[in-house]
């Protein structure tokens, strides 16, 4: 390892192994139930969630433990890494922050965890910028200035075919006051202050998802942005937003097409399509 600083960051970002190993990068994973059965999020498809909740199979999700955060600052502390920031998705929506927090109290190295009251590519593109300044050489307080950064720009907007698996998981926030009407709209989401909350209703599910692209349009402007789109057992659906949204964008990289792992999975359901749109 090379650099002084390391970035920890959790598997709900949803990074490529080539990110992951482009950088001084560490991923520590959530964990996902099926049917009685733990998995590491990532050692299962997000697919096998989509069809465990169509099933019916009882699915749930948890967090890292203190210690497994504890041992992950204590092995980049022997791979040489000379302090640590550690960037996870929102703690109004899991306690993975927390036990960072907590495991952070036993690192040999200082360790700076970071909320970055986002998720999906809303936490990749911070934890990116992050691991690039570090690969830069850059120290610990610039480091986390680039993740802060980068956090700020962030906007995330999302579609579910349902508002179901949102309520089963309590992550439905604000969100709960459309279930009176949830058969008669297509709800959009988006993410503020770390809280999953409504943006708008409507009425059909094609009009949702040109609503969707719309309103990243209308918040991008002309702005050079990165744009990820994530989806959940809808590919086809995902590609073809990204390429209605590729001409409408002033697009510094090519757009980030990755399906959500299994522990967002669980909670969003199948169909999910969600936009992330980074300004750089």
């Amino acid at each position: 390892m090379s650099a002084r600083v390391h970035v920890v960051t959790d598997s709900t970002a949803g990074l490529s192994t080539h990110e992951v190993l482009r950088h001084p990068l560490t991923v520590v994973p959530l964990q996902v139930v099926i049917g009685g059965t733990s998995y590491d999020d990532g050692a299962t498809s997000a697919d096998a969630v989509a069809e465990a909740l169509r099933t019916f199979t009882p699915v749930s999700t948890s967090r890292p433990a203190p210690q497994t955060f504890a041992d992950t600052y204590a092995a980049c502390a022997a791979a040489g890494a000379e302090s640590i920031v550690s960037i996870h998705l929102s703690g109004d929506m899991s306690g993975t922050f927390e036990a960072a927090m907590i495991g952070a109290k036993e690192s040999p190295i200082p360790v700076r965890v970071v909320d970055s009251r986002s998720l999906g590519m809303g936490l990749g593109f911070p934890v990116l910028a992050a691991a690039a300044a570090a690969s830069a050489g850059q120290d610990q307080a610039a480091v986390e200035a680039a993740a802060r950064a980068r956090m700020n720009t962030i906007s995330a907007y999302f579609y579910v075919d349902t508002l179901e698996y949102l309520r089963r998981g309590g992550r439905i926030g604000a969100a709960q006051a459309l279930l009176g009407t949830a058969l008669a709209v297509k709800p959009l989401l988006t993410i503020s202050g770390g809280r999953i909350v409504p943006l708008e209703k409507v009425r059909t599910s094609s009009r949702a998802i040109a609503r969707l692209a719309d309103i990243a349009v209308q918040k991008a402007g002309t702005t050079p942005v990165q744009l990820a789109v994530h989806h959940l057992a809808a590919p086809e659906k995902a590609q073809s937003l990204a390429d209605a949204l590729t001409p409408r964008l002033n697009l510094t990289t090519e757009v980030v097409l990755r399906e959500v792992g299994a522990v967002i999975g669980a909670h969003v359901g199948p169909g999910l399509l969600a936009l992330v749109t980074s300004p750089t």
